[in-house]
């Protein structure tokens, strides 16, 4: 499954032009709720906030009227102290809303993370496969970030913008009714084109958080592939297709801008139209002497503060819908279920000898083509079976149904008579050791990079495991021996150097039955003879399937399936199949006449 298939939220059945409201309800009723202790005395801060701006402006009719007309001497030592104290209470209820409520939107951001990234390591390998890593990134970084701004910023902005609005409209009302119902005409009409423009907005950021997730998994591929981009001269290439995605991403944030920015002519005049009638009005009312100049000043100034954030709702609107659109992918993610997970009724697996069996197994990674056909292959206790074949037959496919890294569309596969799918997914992947030519090493320490076998292993059985793997001596040579950071992916070590740990963490978790998929083809001459010797000691009297490219390593295997196009065609020890003189027999005259002799002086079986 992709992540694209996902974009729209179609796994939780939220459409992409489904109202604010669900979406909204989803995060308060998952994430935000838990925490309605620090959001009521936010709101709380954010009531003392508005009650403190509608107080502002209720304190200019007396300041003008009291004390500049009529000359009141107690008001004018009065009312200063009255707007200092409203401003303390103001500052202080601002920064605990502000704190508050960050407190809470960080919260939900970690918690959300937290729960994609479990979902993202407790996935089918089909799921993490499908996408991108770039686009998989981008749902922690640029996702994660739009969710943020609109959690701490527009949810929590409008809020409290909100009643700051409420507030200061029923002292107009309170102040005068007759001009409060002059200016409130306004109010409704500028809510159309600010819910038109969020929905717009949202539509435009869903396609440009898309976009930069296509830029990610680019950016992603370059950097990782510097020696192919180098090797084979394609840096004008890579630099066409950047700017192709800078450009698309130049064009989207500009439709975005566009959008958002329609917000300030619509806002300006209609403030301008309220403020002209207001003006005409009032200057009328006072000029006939209907009213004061103190308390027309005080509703002009309530007016006037209503204004600010009247637009604030406005721009917070946009950031609300692009929150939404990065939630709607983010909750996707979080959404998603693996099909390959444990039955309800599993019970742990008991490796007695380690027989391993397919029975008729089929598979395919798509329904249009099939990887394998009613393969059955029986790997006995404490035998070596190889696996041999060309390129897409089918070899690595096996080795990802054993460990369930994938299930099979029909037949079956056990182990010691124990159906895999009726077993625990932890211990049926503890009873295998992996070695494969993709070492899989962390941008970690040695240590931690060998001690992925069995956590918790003393200083002394890791250190064993590298001696084994001819591992040691080049880690003991590294600045910080086996405190020493391999970087990702192991690229501050040879190819040699890598497999050789990867080997080691193997040995470290002395699993009863291996999965080796040339083990050791990375490594030179002379280290892989010393792991050949350690990996014979590990083989012996366990059950270990073998994929060899070079049909020289596996001529002692005990058992050897030779697969084409995803169905085994041959089986039998090396002298029995070169005896048929078939498809092994053929792969045999080929690779061994490379090496002038019909076949190799016998050896262990090797891999």
């Amino acid at each position: 499954m992709r992540f694209d298939n996902l974009a729209d939220g179609s796994e939780m059945g939220i459409r992409l032009d489904d109202s604010t409201r669900v979406l909204v309800a989803r995060i308060w009723r998952d994430y935000m709720r838990e925490q309605i202790g620090k959001i009521l005395v936010g709101v709380f801060c954010m009531i003392v906030i508005a009650a403190s701006v509608g107080a502002q402006a209720r304190l200019v009719e007396p300041a003008l009227d009291k004390v500049l007309v009529e000359g009141s001497r107690t008001l004018l030592w009065a009312l200063p102290l009255a707007f200092l104290g409203v401003a303390i209470a103001k500052g202080f209820a601002t920064y605990g809303q502000s704190v508050l409520m960050q407190m809470v939107g960080l919260r939900v951001i970690a918690t959300m993370q937290s729960q994609m990234f479990q979902r993202l390591v407790d996935s089918d390998l089909a799921f993490m496969q499908g996408d991108a890593t770039g686009k998989l990134l981008s749902r922690f970084t640029s996702d994660v970030n739009f969710l943020r701004d609109a959690i701490v910023k527009s949810i929590t902005g409008m809020a409290r913008d909100f009643l700051i609005v409420v507030v200061l409209v029923g002292v107009m009302f309170y102040t005068d009714w007759r001009l409060a119902a002059v200016a409130f005409v306004v109010f409704p009409i500028s809510v159309v084109p600010i819910v038109k423009i969020g929905r717009r907005l949202r539509r435009v950021s869903a396609n440009t958080q898309t976009e930069i997730g296509m830029l990610m998994a680019m950016l992603d591929d370059v950097f990782k592939g510097a020696r192919q981009v180098k090797a084979y001269g394609m840096e004008a290439y890579e630099q066409r297709r950047a700017d192709n995605l800078f450009e698309s991403l130049y064009r989207l944030f500009l439709k975005a801008v566009k959008t958002r920015s329609r917000n300030y002519p619509i806002m300006e005049i209609l403030g301008g139209l309220a403020i002209a009638a207001i003006i005409a009005y009032g200057g009328y009312q006072v000029l006939n002497g209907e009213t004061t100049v103190g308390r027309f000043m005080a509703f002009f100034a309530a007016m006037i503060m209503a204004y600010q954030p009247m637009r604030s709702l406005a721009n917070l609107n946009a950031s609300l819908q692009e929150g939404l659109a990065a939630a709607q992918r983010i909750l996707s993610m979080i959404d998603y279920r693996p099909t390959i997970i444990n039955q309800s009724n599993a019970k742990p697996l008991k490796v007695d000898m380690g027989n391993v069996i397919l029975n008729d197994a089929t598979f395919s990674y798509v329904p249009e083509k099939i990887a394998l056909t009613n393969i059955s292959i029986n790997v006995p206790a404490g035998a070596t079976v190889a696996l041999v074949g060309s390129s897409g037959a089918g070899k690595s496919t096996i080795l990802n149904l054993i460990p369930r890294f994938y299930d099979a569309d029909s037949g079956s596969i056990s182990i010691d008579g124990q159906d895999i799918k009726d077993v625990t997914l932890e211990s049926l992947r503890a009873s295998i050791g992996l070695v494969s030519q993709e070492t899989g090493l962390f941008n970690d320490t040695v240590r931690m990079n060998i001690e992925y076998g069995r956590l918790g292993a003393s200083e002394d059985d890791i250190i064993n495991a590298a001696k084994s793997a001819a591992a040691h001596e080049f880690i003991m040579a590294l600045p910080n021996g086996y405190d020493s950071v391999v970087g990702e992916r192991g690229m501050k070590l040879s190819g040699g150097q890598r497999q050789r740990l990867s080997i080691a963490r193997a040995m470290l978790k002395n699993a009863p039955i291996l999965l080796l998929d040339e083990a050791t083809s990375a490594l030179d001459t002379e280290s892989e003879q010393a792991v050949q010797t350690a990996l014979r000691a590990l083989m012996h009297n366990r059950t270990t399937l073998v994929i060899a490219h070079r049909l020289s390593t596996v001529v002692d295997a005990d058992l050897i399936y030779v697969l084409n196009e995803g169905r085994v065609v041959e089986s039998g020890p090396h002298d029995e199949l070169l005896a048929l003189n078939g498809t092994y027999a053929q792969l045999s005259r080929l690779q061994f006449r490379e090496l002038g002799h019909d076949r190799l002086a016998a050896s262990p079986a090797q891999v």
